[in-house]
């Protein structure tokens, strides 16, 4: 077939898609495909996609005008999105990922699969095209995340990997199962440069804005998350936003509490947890959530760089000598001042613990520097394998436990 045969075809089908404001996903080997799309200024331009099936299948997407990141030149970061081609949407976690994978874990779980969980879940469904979707009760349990492996490992066993480095099966998305990609950041500029937004958007985007200015952190620093991400939320969701890079977060932070004692905004704490994060409020009647993600230049190790190997079972008090990277995930805390809370958690000198290190988001900036912290989680020895230097932290969130846990003192 020709290039003059076939690319009206393919242009109509996608404007006609386009215009039912639905999504769609367009790959071709081996031509070049005009795909609308809108610039900054929301003036029509031409986007082109060389698609070479010598080397590579590309996959571009419309959604409501927007390009996104294509699966071949994606950089996995910690709070980015992705659908499978199975359905299933994960999200990605940290930001070491073996080559040709990404550690994720499962958020929504097509519903022709809901039978294979033995897990509670929400009562309320989204929808994705024409997808029914669930979520599991409890995303983060060490329970649930054994059902999830178990699950993967009886259906799709190539979402299963056993790292080398901690020897143990970890749920990992093979690059090649991924269908569609959703950055916090890109997703924020489709709704910055939409032509229509709705109730939620529209609020977002107002929530964003008033957040940039009074903070000094630049629109583009901001990204969004969760179900508005991937344009399936409902009157009901949150604005749950994300905030790239250590110094614009802290920034933002302060902005949130000026505007606290302002009265613009409100904190809202269901928990201790919340109490001390202080990531969680309302504006304008509606809950919104603030969480942090690493700029590429403050991701400093490489996956394969360090080997684990967990020890005993820690219950210990510490203080908290640097709470730099204690708001990413996973959250890093130096400490000092280990003191034991009973006799299995005593140690020599050696094997006392530089480190706490939560897998678990909702311990993410429970603490600052010099603060006491109670925390009960697995001892591992840490090796640098270029160099052989050997080290001890203690991580929380292992999956092996529901007793870990890091709690402000």
């Amino acid at each position: 077939m020709s290039m003059d045969a076939f690319e009206p075809k393919i242009a109509l089908k996608i404007l006609s898609l386009y215009a039912d404001g639905r999504n769609t996903t367009y790959g071709y080997n081996s031509y070049s495909i005009l795909i609308p799309c809108k610039d900054f200024q929301g003036a029509p331009i031409l986007k082109y996609c060389f698609l070479n099936a010598s080397f590579f299948r590309y996959s571009a997407k419309l959604s409501r005008g927007v390009w996104e990141v294509p699966v071949d030149n994606w950089v996995p970061m910690d709070g980015d999105t992705f659908l499978t081609r199975e359905g299933f949407i994960l999200n990605v976690f940290g930001y070491e990922h073996p080559e040709g994978r990404v550690f994720s874990f499962l958020k929504y779980i097509p519903s022709r699969f809901k039978e294979l969980f033995s897990i509670r879940f929400l009562e309320r469904t989204w929808k994705y095209g024409d997808t029914e979707l669930f979520r599991a009760e409890k995303l983060y349990t060490a329970k649930n995340y054994q059902n999830f492996l178990e699950f993967f490992s009886k259906n799709f066993p190539d979402y299963v990997y056993f790292c080398p480095y901690r020897r143990k099966n970890v749920i990992s998305a093979p690059l090649p199962n991924i269908k569609e990609v959703f950055v916090p950041r890109e997703r924020f500029q489709a709704i910055l440069n939409a032509e229509k937004r709705d109730k939620l958007q529209e609020l977002t985007l107002n929530f964003i804005q008033l957040i940039s200015s009074e903070s000094g952190v630049s629109i583009e620093d901001f990204g969004v998350h969760g179900s508005i991400a991937l344009n399936m939320h409902s009157e009901e969701s949150d604005i749950d936003i994300v905030v790239y890079g250590r110094s614009n977060f802290r920034k933002v932070e302060a902005a949130v509490e000026r505007l606290v004692r302002d009265g613009v905004l409100s904190y809202v704490f269901n928990n201790r947890l919340d109490a001390a994060r202080r990531f969680k409020g309302r504006y304008q009647n509606k809950i919104f959530m603030y969480t942090a993600v690493r700029k590429p230049g403050e991701v400093t190790s490489k996956y394969g760089e360090y080997a684990y190997a967990p020890i005993a079972p820690v219950q210990f008090r510490c203080k908290v000598k640097d709470d730099g990277d204690a708001i990413f995930r996973p959250a890093v805390y130096k400490i000092e001042n280990y003191t034991p809370l009973n006799h299995q958690s005593e140690l020599p000198k050696s094997m006392v613990p530089e480190a706490v290190v939560s897998m678990i988001g909702c311990y993410r900036n429970v603490a600052r520097k010099g603060d006491e912290i109670r925390v009960s989680g697995m001892l591992e020895k840490v090796e640098k394998l270029q160099s052989g230097e050997i080290f001890y932290q203690v991580v929380v969130g292992t999956a092996e436990s529901e007793e870990e846990y890091i709690w402000p003192i």
